[in-house]
């Protein structure tokens, strides 16, 4: 066998070692063996004389299929799964030798055997290069672990633990659907405001959890080690416990130590406000480049989290291996999602060249564009598609859709244009996803007119349209002319405060018509109409003037051609800047 077949830490081992180790690939196990008495010998022995943990993989036809070496205190066992369903067993058991004398499992290791799926993890002690004592996991229904007394070496009961491996593969897995047939139940804590608690409960529910109880602390700041006073937090943990709750979910952004700590104090799962967003757009972005923004917003929000993660770890590393200080295996985790990142973010430059392509493709038809923006759920993507004729989905819920889309509005006797829909913003939107959807939400920075759409039916619309000025105050969109839109205005109670506003009702289609005649007018603010006057002399300049607006008329002289061209300002400036003003013959605007 090749030397490179054997994995993990090979630094200062012989080769001839390393072909005793590749030997272990022509071992073949027997069917009714659970773990061979001269294989476990000969583990023992090469892990004495390297001080070191070792790790084989075998399957249930007895094929050896990896061999891994780690250090004296850990080796990083692999997902190694013959089966295609994730929730079934992997049809490999998982023996690892613990050069300590000491054969019991670790929680990690556990923590692995529900991770991977293996029929069995066992951990064999070893001592002066002589097996001691064996202990073997199983799951069960549930994915209830199922743990063996520690036995003598030479005392496995080994058809038991066959059986247990076939009893194992009847229960795993079938008892999932059960398990999924139930939403999680969580427990929301801010202290903010009672407002922003039932923001939280809206995005809960969009996740898909049950919102069971909801408490507000009125706090200036957050304490440091808990986030919340050690005697609140014992209040939260008995109440989570009364009300069976599955989860806890915090109204503000928590540190990694933060959730580490109040997990060990509530004994539930905690998630913070940005997780909670980031689990709601992983939902629901459908196209490839929803998937890239989400992944690379999740990798940059975990990086900076990872100390806070504990078993969560291994999971990144593809690994269980970290027993001891674990700083190697920290370093490595950061390592490959840093990678990751820069795999991410070159892709998403990519998908960002495309669409400057399309959108230069629309400024060289000079099809004006004007941006629907605004807080989540305030109807964007339904007026998009009563506007146009379009079918984009719509649902009454937080971040229904986050790709934008772009629809032509044609009408008789009126020049065409473009209506763009972008993601919608939210309190507190995580600046990882801001940088991640930086490339959607550019749209809304390149569009002529921006479309302010306000949520009418709701209290909290003034509010929620300040955090719409300050998302787009952090995107750099501040020049354009705006549009301001009260939609849902058949549910609007009493007076709103923006004068001038345009009141539709998306659902009903009320106004409008007088919506697009105010984004046509806001339109009309960013162009200037330019007469040129082109002599045939001259006609190499034809190109750049042709290039600078959209053509309104043109007409052929004795002596040249007359030109007529839509623009905006900064274009025409650019223009006279390049070809000068011998050939303006008149400015409109």
């Amino acid at each position: 066998m090749k030397r490179e077949e054997v994995h993990g830490n090979l630094e200062g081992i012989r080769d001839t070692v390393i072909d005793k180790l590749s030997s272990l690939y022509d071992y073949q196990v027997d069917e009714t063996d659970f773990l061979p008495r001269e294989l476990m010998a000969f583990l023992s022995a090469m892990s004495g004389y390297l001080r070191r943990e070792i790790a084989v993989y075998i399957t249930r036809d007895g094929e050896i299929v990896d061999v891994s070496v780690g250090t004296d205190r850990d080796v990083e066992l692999r997902d190694y799964r013959l089966r295609r369903n994730a929730q079934r067993l992997s049809f490999v058991r998982c023996v690892h030798t613990h050069p300590n004398g000491d054969g019991t499992l670790s929680d990690v290791d556990i923590s692995a055997l529900r991770s991977f799926r293996y029929d069995a993890m066992v951990a064999v002690g070893c001592l002066n290069g002589e097996p001691t004592v064996v202990q073997a996991a199983f799951l069960g229904a549930n994915d209830q672990v199922i743990l063996s007394d520690l036995v003598r070496w030479n005392r496995l009961p080994e058809q038991k633990w066959l059986d247990q491996i076939a009893e194992s593969d009847r229960l795993v897995g079938w008892e999932q659907k059960e398990l999924d047939q139930g939403p999680e139940k969580c427990v929301l804590m801010g202290i903010e405001s009672r407002e922003s608690l039932e923001e939280l409960a809206r995005l809960a529910e969009t996740a898909g959890a049950v919102v069971v109880g909801s408490f507000l602390q009125k706090k200036d700041r957050a304490d440091g080690a808990l986030f919340l006073g050690r005697g609140r937090a014992e209040e939260l943990a008995r109440e989570c416990q009364a009300l069976e709750a599955d989860m806890c979910i915090f109204d503000e952004e928590l540190t990694g130590i933060q959730v580490r700590n109040l997990e060990d104090l509530l004994r539930v799962k905690v998630v913070d406000r940005t997780t909670l967003i980031l689990d709601i757009f992983a939902q629901r972005a459908s196209t490839a480049e929803g998937k890239l923004q989400v992944e690379l917003a999740q990798l940059e929000y975990q990086s900076t989290r990872l100390i806070g993660e504990g078993l969560v770890l291994s999971r990144l590393a593809g690994g269980i291996g970290t027993r001891g200080p674990g700083e190697s295996k920290l370093e490595m985790n950061r390592r490959r999602i840093r990678n990751r990142v820069t795999d991410l973010k070159r892709r998403l430059e990519e998908v960002e060249r495309q669409r400057d392509i399309q959108r230069k493709n629309r400024e060289r038809n000079e099809i004006p564009v004007a941006a629907l923006v605004g807080y989540t759920n305030a109807g964007k993507s339904t007026l998009l598609n009563h506007m146009t004729g379009s079918d984009v989905y719509v649902h009454d819920q937080l971040f229904a859709t986050l790709d934008s889309v772009a629809r032509r509005v044609e009408e008789q006797d009126a020049p065409p244009f473009l209506l763009v829909d972008t993601v919608g913003f939210i309190r507190k939107l995580p600046h990882t996803l801001v940088s991640a959807f930086h490339a959607t939400l550019e749209e809304a920075l390149r569009a002529d007119v921006l479309v302010i759409v306000n949520d009418g039916a709701s209290p909290d619309m003034l509010r929620q349209h300040d955090t719409v000025e300050q998302v787009l105050a952090e995107l750099g969109a501040t020049s354009q002319p705006r549009v301001e839109v009260i939609n849902k205005c058949d549910l609007l109670e009493g007076a709103h405060p923006f004068p001038g506003a345009v009141e539709v009702s998306a659902l009903t289609g009320e106004n409008l018509d007088g919506l697009k005649k105010a984004i046509r007018k806001a339109l009309g603010q960013t162009q200037v109409t330019v007469a040129f006057s082109v002599p045939y002399s001259a006609y190499h300049m034809m190109a750049p003037i042709r290039a600078a607006g959209r053509i309104l008329e043109e007409t052929h002289t004795d002596t040249g051609t007359c030109l007529k061209i839509s623009m905006t300002p900064q274009d025409r400036d650019r223009l006279i800047s390049q070809i000068g003003t011998q050939y303006i013959a008149r400015q409109d605007g």
